[in-house]
């Protein structure tokens, strides 16, 4: 997902159905869509081009939208595209496909940089105070840590006794990084200053979606077997405080801090249509 708040629009990947939603947030209806996409998975808008971002998992690449439903640029190189994210000091976007985190230019989606990885790159996050990027490559069983002025991996953080590591957060101020894996459901938390392994404790299973609420100090898990798991941080203590129930399947959500909302994709079921869900944080 992603989200343009001045124009009060929330972007949904449909994967099913190879297309992605548009959802005008003041009226809470869908109001657009974008169809003919392949497997698309991940969203990026850019609000300063007013320019929407779609990677594509199954072919097709990287597509750029402007108010129309015809590309305005694609980047057609790119196998598995999945995460996109925004470098805000270099104004690059970079993206996980096949096994290398890839940086285009936003203008032309024209490839800049290209940084190997040891598999396929799944959640990453980009450290705004530095020139670090954090990725999660589960095939190989680590956290690569990425210099991008560098362009290389400058270290690899293992995940012990845990696999399938596949969403994170980053609390830069505190210099912590937040990793979920699948196989046991664990949050393992990492010092991003040593790469050292300072905590885990359990997490509810079949995460795809993490996010750090920094005033609140909270970290919300969405997971597909129907809940999130909110875990509060208590001097440097973190502990389960909320479960919250969805519904079977909904993994995928966006959280917008400038909303103070969780939104959750709830997938079609046998007797009811897709939705999206809106959860209020105070």
């Amino acid at each position: 997902m992603a989200v343009d708040l001045e124009g009060q629009r929330l972007f949904v990947a449909a994967l099913g159905s190879d297309s992605l939603e548009i959802v005008d947030l003041r009226e809470g209806r869908r109001a657009n869509r974008i169809t003919s996409l392949h497997e698309p998975q991940g969203v990026l808008y850019l609000a300063r081009l007013k320019r929407l971002l779609v990677a594509n998992g199954a072919g097709g690449g990287v597509q750029a939208f402007g108010d129309g439903a015809s590309p305005v640029a694609r980047q057609a190189s790119l196998d598995d595209a999945d995460n996109l994210r925004l470098d805000p000091w270099s104004g690059k976007v970079y993206v996980g496909a096949g096994k290398a985190l890839v940086a285009l230019d936003p203008d032309t989606l024209r490839v800049v940089q290209r940084i190997p990885l040891a598999g396929h790159p799944e959640s990453f996050q980009i450290d705004r105070s530095g020139a670090r990027i954090y990725v999660d490559v589960p095939d190989a069983g680590h956290v690569a840590v990425v210099d991008r002025e560098l362009g290389k991996v400058i270290a690899a953080w293992p995940i012990e006794r845990a696999a399938r590591n596949f969403p994170m957060a980053l609390d830069e101020s505190g210099h912590q990084l937040f990793v979920v894996t699948r196989s046991p459901a664990l949050l393992v938390v990492f010092d991003t200053r040593t790469g050292k392994e300072v905590d885990r404790l359990p997490a509810c299973r079949d995460a795809d979606e993490l996010f750090f609420d920094e005033p609140r100090q909270r970290l919300y898990v969405v997971c597909g077997e129907g809940r999130i798991d909110v875990i509060r941080r208590d001097a440097q203590r973190f502990e389960l405080s909320e479960r919250i129930p969805t519904a079977p399947g909904a993994r995928t959500g966006l959280f917008v801090p400038d909303l103070s909302a969780l939104f959750i994709a709830v997938p079609a079921g046998a007797s009811a249509a897709a939705e999206i869900r809106v959860y209020s944080v105070r």
